[in-house]
């Protein structure tokens, strides 16, 4: 089975009007997994860490640049045509206003809200670690 790493940003804020914490969850735009809700990132190149990957894949996906604060957890899961490990990583943003690029649609979710959302199978698996944040 093809295996493929990834890392995705669990961007975190406190909303300025409400004093809660949010983390930003993107719909992606194409795929076989189009509609469906995950937290943003992607592909490891060679040589790349999981950390420099959030970064880059954020700037080109969003035009933000963020700082990669620490890995929250990694998760492994087996999709029908690929064996997915995702670094999920706790990131806040540096510079940027995050512009979505290949996303259908973003929202802010809170502890309350963090499930409000169809969720991609893989990114349920993190979202444990997400409540104890928020």
């Amino acid at each position: 089975m093809k295996h493929i790493t990834v890392s995705g940003a669990i961007i975190l804020r406190e909303n300025p009007v409400t004093q809660q914490k949010e983390i930003f969850a993107t719909q992606r735009g194409y795929g076989d997994f189009k509609g469906g809700w995950e937290i943003p990132g992607g592909k490891l190149e060679p040589n790349e860490t999981p950390e420099q990957c959030i970064v880059r894949e954020i700037q080109e996906e969003l035009s933000t640049q963020v700082k990669a604060e620490k890995i929250l957890g990694v998760v492994d899961f087996d999709y029908p045509t690929f064996h997915l490990t995702m670094h999920c990583i706790l990131c806040t943003i540096v510079s940027g206003n995050l512009q979505l690029i290949e996303h259908e649609a973003s929202r802010w979710l809170t502890k309350e809200t963090l499930r409000t959302v169809d969720w991609l199978p893989a990114d349920l698996l993190i979202l444990d670690k997400i409540e104890e944040i928020l």
